[in-house]
């Protein structure tokens, strides 16, 4: 059958990840509030203002850590940052991942980037391992994505949130961030 040809499908322009900015913060509490409101990614039951979201992003950032946001469409549409994984000194080289996606920004490739761009930071900050902690065994999506990008499970700690009327598990997984345990830290 001959006929026009068809049109080259054109591809969304990749999100654009860059460090949060102040201006960022109100988006980025909506984006968190979406999902304290109506998901498991956060055990919190209660949406933090927008002034203790900006408090939270000065103590990860006094640390010198990463949080970072995601552009797409001329947007915030995600935001990710590095905490320390546990107070405690000897826990001083591994970091847990956040990661939030707004909801109309789903499967656009916005929580790969941020944890692609997040994993490279991490490392080039010298930390050895980092951990996804994610709520729900039923979130496969967050699974999935720690997954593709090296990360494996290491356990499931079952019941440890009451969310929306029901327990909820938490499920643990580890990625080892430049030369992982194969070497002793710089000190």
């Amino acid at each position: 059958m001959t006929g026009a040809p068809r049109p080259t499908p054109t591809r969304a322009p990749p999100p654009r990840v860059r460090d949060a900015a102040d201006a960022d913060m109100d988006a980025v509490r909506a984006i968190y509030a979406h999902h304290v409101g109506n998901g498991l990614g956060s055990f919190e039951e209660t949406a933090p203002d927008a002034a203790e979201m900006s408090r939270r992003r000065a103590a990860v950032l006094s640390r010198g850590l990463p949080y970072l946001v995601a552009g797409l469409d001329g947007r915030v549409a995600g935001f990710a940052f590095a905490s320390p994984y546990r107070a405690r000194a000897a826990y001083r080289h591994t970091v847990e991942d956040s990661i939030y996606v707004a909801p109309d920004a789903v499967r656009r490739g916005v929580a790969r980037a941020l944890l692609r761009a997040l994993i490279t930071q991490c490392e080039a900050l010298s930390y050895r391992q980092m951990v996804a902690v994610i709520g729900g065994t039923d979130n496969l999506a967050s699974i999935a994505l720690h997954a593709r990008l090296g990360f494996r499970e290491v356990g499931v700690l079952r019941a440890v949130g009451f969310k929306f009327g029901h327990w909820v598990d938490s499920v643990l997984m580890q990625r080892a961030l430049g030369p992982g345990a194969d070497s002793l830290p710089d000190s």
